[in-house]
């Protein structure tokens, strides 16, 4: 960012991998009067930014909380009442992964899921496959009945799935959720090992965040919140994903 501001650029994007660290970013972007747009991952001062500062990204409430109720869904259509889970955290500094845990523990408190989630444990594998494939391994070690893993997003669900496959597990008899719908978590519920996923649409992300610079350069007013909505993927309707990756 000190940079960026220091080449005169005329206006700044950044996706905040620390998202702690967003306060300092927008006080050396104000201070320096330089148009600052969030993209993707929620600032941690949102609530305060200065006017020709913004953010545009998909609201994470949405994420957790499509996935979560979906599962719930499945699981009372395979009639059962109540179910044992594994949750999978992201990087715990992330406001992402953050919210998407709270919104599985909101959906379980508030009566929108139809069966009861008792979670056995819920650790992070840091977003990461390799990590969540030995996170999960660790889990089937204790040998605890579960009917399920919720995890923050597709790539440490695919590593729960690697390891239960390696573990001789059949996935028709667990759910298993991410967010991303990835080109690896499509192809994974097209062969019956992803049951849910949560399409988050960077295209459309990248484009508004590059509309609300360009603004803010010319001294346009913007929205300072733009939401892109997030969309539930299925194996009902996962070939229309694929074909947009």
């Amino acid at each position: 960012i000190n940079n960026f501001i220091a080449s005169g650029v005329d206006a700044i994007i950044v996706n905040p991998v620390d998202t702690s660290a967003t306060q300092a970013m927008s006080d050396a972007a104000a201070a320096a009067n330089i148009p600052l747009v969030y993209v993707n991952r929620q600032p941690i001062n949102v609530d305060t930014l200065p006017d020709n500062q913004a953010f545009v990204a998909s609201n994470e409430v949405e994420s957790g909380t499509l996935e979560t109720i979906q599962l719930c869904d499945n699981w009372a259509g395979e009639g059962k009442t109540e179910v044992n889970v594994y949750v999978m955290q992201g990087e715990l500094s992330n406001q992402a992964a953050v919210q998407r845990t709270q919104d599985i523990h909101d959906v379980m408190g508030d009566g929108r899921c139809k069966v009861k989630i008792n979670i056995i444990d819920e650790q992070t594998a840091n977003w990461s496959r390799d990590q969540a494939q030995t996170l999960m391994t660790n889990w089937l070690s204790t040998g605890t009945a579960f009917d399920g893993v919720i995890a923050n997003n597709d790539e440490m669900a695919i590593g729960a799935i690697q390891a239960m496959k390696a573990a001789g597990i059949d996935m028709a008899t667990v759910q298993v959720g991410g967010v991303d719908a990835t080109q690896d978590a499509l192809a994974a519920m097209q062969a019956g090992e992803l049951d849910v996923t949560v399409f988050q649409n960077a295209a459309a992300q990248g484009g508004g965040a590059l509309d609300a610079a360009t603004k803010l350069a010319k001294g346009e007013a913007v929205d300072q919140k733009v939401y892109v909505p997030f969309e539930l993927v299925t194996p009902a309707n996962v070939a229309d994903y694929a074909k947009k990756n």
